[in-house]
């Protein structure tokens, strides 16, 4: 059966079975001039432009296309763009991180409670064109890598050389890695994989780390790092006919780590300051189709 999407007031809802869609014709939710689509459709069509689906006849056909079309800010278009946004109650996330925290302190849950987190917060990032997203990861994948590195850890506590406990740094930053590439295979939308994948190499990523790490020492510089390192991690995810680019600026993010650093420190304030930082970023996250040209 065919899934159906419409727009509303600049959003997109869906997706609706065939059965479903038609009983939203039929009670005027979906009018002539609302704009639906459906899989195999090459963009938004207005309803009443559909063969058969205002008249009540029978299913319109169904025309080849690449892909489901992207929204864009203020309209919806096969090919076009927009914005991430983030959205969750603070309530629920206050709880959820609460427990989160409790399970991490005793180690052995922190594989299924990371797992258990992850598929919460993704469905709270709204992707334009990427209804309903979803992460699938089983939290067994991460057994291996966790408890490997803490074996690993005690190994080298134990032992207590300097350069091994470097290297277990390292070893950290590489499991980063690992897991991202990991999250990232894992996405998808509408129950269906995205087939994604992060193709930013692992000495890179240690290299934009220790930059990072080195440019905490000019106090203001690290703003500036984090921001090329945004925009080298949005470049590196590959599987979308999108480019997805980050927009903000060290500058930016220097002032609102600032404030967020300040009202953090009264505690109470964490959840609206974490969901405050996500949606600017979020904001600054573009998709926008490949070979567009860049001001």
């Amino acid at each position: 059966m065919a899934s159906w999407f419409y727009a509303s007031e600049g959003k997109q809802q869906g997706p609706y079975q065939e059965g479903q869609f038609r009983d939203l014709v039929a009670q005027g939710i979906v009018r002539p001039e609302t704009l639906v689509w459906s899989e195999g459709m090459a963009g938004w069509q207005k309803a009443a432009e559909i063969p058969g689906l205002i008249s009540g006849g029978g299913a319109p056909p169904m025309i080849p296309a690449g892909g489901p079309p992207m929204m864009a800010a203020g309209g919806y278009a096969g090919g076009s763009g927009g914005s991430i946004s983030v959205d969750f109650g603070i309530l629920e996330f206050t709880w959820r991180s609460i427990v989160m925290l409790i399970g991490m302190c005793f180690i052995i849950p922190v594989p299924w409670v990371f797992v258990w987190y992850t598929k919460w917060i993704v469905p709270c990032v709204k992707v334009p064109g990427r209804p309903n997203l979803s992460f699938t990861g089983n939290a067994m994948a991460l057994v291996p890598w966790f408890f490997g590195f803490i074996v690993l850890a005690i190994a080298i506590s134990l032992i207590g050389s300097q350069l091994l406990s470097n290297l277990l740094f390292i070893a950290q930053i590489v499991l980063y890695w690992l897991l991202i590439k990991w999250m990232v295979a894992n996405l998808a939308s509408n129950g269906q994989p995205l087939g994604l994948s992060f193709t930013g190499s692992v000495w890179a990523y240690v290299g934009w780390n220790l930059l990072f790490a080195i440019s905490i020492i000019t106090i203001i510089g690290w703003a500036w790092v984090a921001a090329a390192q945004m925009r080298w991690f949005c470049r590196s995810v590959e599987g979308t006919r999108r480019e997805i680019l980050f927009n903000g600026s060290g500058l930016e993010i220097l002032w609102r780590g600032i404030v967020a650093a300040i009202l953090c420190a009264f505690i109470i304030p964490i959840p609206w300051v974490y969901r405050w930082i996500m949606n600017w970023f979020g904001s600054q996250t573009e998709l926008a189709p490949r070979g567009s040209l860049r001001t």
